[in-house]
């Protein structure tokens, strides 16, 4: 099936976690889209392999832990020097390790509501003004399922995700005034390099949920995210986009 093409001419796309799963994918569609794209990453190794792989003018990269405010903001007020920030995709986050709440080790929890949740407010934080600035912006933040119903023995992973959504929501209606819209998508599993951090009864547990009985493919999520990142995208705001294959119905 072809894919559709979207236009993202003469738009800066700021993609966390851009060098691999998901955030890799939307990056090779927003290039191929015509859109300017700025790679936050905090693995420099897959960074390094991505640039050389695309070989794009178009592209540009920045070494981030996006739980850092100062560097978030920093990296945020390097682009804005030559450029407005006209889409922004809060990709970036990990699972943790599985474990019951009670026997979870706290710097790790932390470690994992920091990236999930604080991350994504810390980019928004940076980068929301230059839209309102300019009345353009499209704000796509990457949650999950897990966000919605919690998954057990993921409880750092869920209550991230979850944030980050209440965050949409929040954040979708005071900007709902202006031309920038604020949405979530909430995925099933994905066949991603982050199944790889989970242990096979969690992976045979997720899929069990899942009534189409497979995992998402990435391509089907990087369509979601290109519509909700486009000028197609007018009216929806502050709003959850299940992207689960049936699991999540509300």
């Amino acid at each position: 099936m072809d894919k559709i093409k979207f236009d993202f001419n003469n738009r800066t796309a700021v993609v966390t976690g851009g060098a691999q799963g998901f955030g890799l994918d939307i990056v090779k569609r927003f290039l191929n889209s015509g859109a300017r794209v700025v790679i936050w990453d905090i693995d420099s190794k897959m960074i390094d392999k991505v640039t050389k792989e695309l070989n794009n003018s178009n592209l540009t990269t920045s070494i981030v832990d996006i739980s850092n405010y100062k560097e978030v903001e920093n990296c945020a007020n390097e682009i804005m020097k030559n450029s407005n920030i006209d889409i922004l995709i809060n990709n970036a986050g990990i699972t943790g390790p599985t474990s019951t709440l009670w026997e979870y080790d706290i710097e790790m929890w932390k470690k994992v509501v920091d990236i999930n949740l604080m991350g994504t407010f810390n980019c928004c934080r940076a980068i929301v003004p230059n839209m309102i600035k300019n009345n353009y912006g499209r704000i796509v933040n990457v949650a999950s399922v897990a966000g919605k119903d919690g998954n057990a023995n993921a409880s750092a992973y869920s209550v991230g995700k979850a944030g980050a959504i209440g965050l949409t929501k929040s954040l979708g209606k005071e900007l709902a005034d202006k031309n920038i819209a604020v949405n979530a998508v909430t995925p099933a599993g994905a066949k991603t390099r982050i199944l790889d951090q989970m242990t096979k009864e969690h992976v045979q547990r997720m899929l069990s949920k899942v009534p189409r009985g497979r995992f998402l493919e990435v391509e089907e999520f990087t369509s979601l995210v290109c519509w909700l990142s486009s000028e197609e995208n007018t009216f929806s705001t502050a709003a959850v986009f299940d992207i689960s294959g049936g699991r999540s119905t509300y």
